[in-house]
């Protein structure tokens, strides 16, 4: 017992920021269930001003989906996170997605992703919600400790989570 009351812990805290300015909502309030019911994991769901996506945290480019609604980001303290641009937005085949960034790369909080035409979108009446969601959230241990409310701006604390 006093071991485990004097040891150090090996919880690590991360702070991830807004990828796009827009008004916050709740994970349960996307009307799409993969997301609302949590099927892929945790986060936060923001509904778009304008059409600029910046990495939420420093890490590395994991994946872009071929049709540049979403990408995944891993952060240098290893969470996982995928940024998802709309709903339905996959049958779109990347018309409406400029990349700035490829898998492999580098990148720190603030640096361009994805820019996406949120008028297109509007226009061919899809959902322009965009989500972040950590997808590693069991095995790394990952809690959400607090989320943004309300308007929040690119590069705003979105959520801060202790891993471990």
């Amino acid at each position: 017992m006093l071991k485990k009351l004097f040891s150090k812990s090996n919880t690590k805290l991360e702070k991830i920021y807004a990828p796009i300015t827009g008004n916050i909502i709740p994970l349960s309030e996307v009307p799409d269930p993969v997301f609302s019911e949590k099927m892929i994991g945790d986060g936060i769901a923001i509904i778009p001003s304008n059409g600029s996506i910046v990495s939420p945290v420093e890490g590395e480019v994991i994946q872009l989906y071929p049709t540049k609604h979403a990408i995944g980001i891993k952060s240098v303290e290893g969470i996982e996170i995928l940024i998802h641009i709309g709903l339905n937005t996959v049958g779109l085949n990347g018309e409406g997605f400029e990349t700035c960034i490829e898998v492999g790369k580098h990148v720190k909080p603030g640096d361009n992703l994805i820019h996406v035409d949120l008028k297109l979108l509007k226009e061919k009446n899809l959902d322009t919600v965009t989500l972040l969601v950590i997808t590693n959230i069991s095995e790394k241990k990952v809690k959400i400790n607090s989320y943004a409310s309300g308007t929040v701006n690119c590069g705003d604390q979105l959520l801060e989570c202790e891993i471990g």
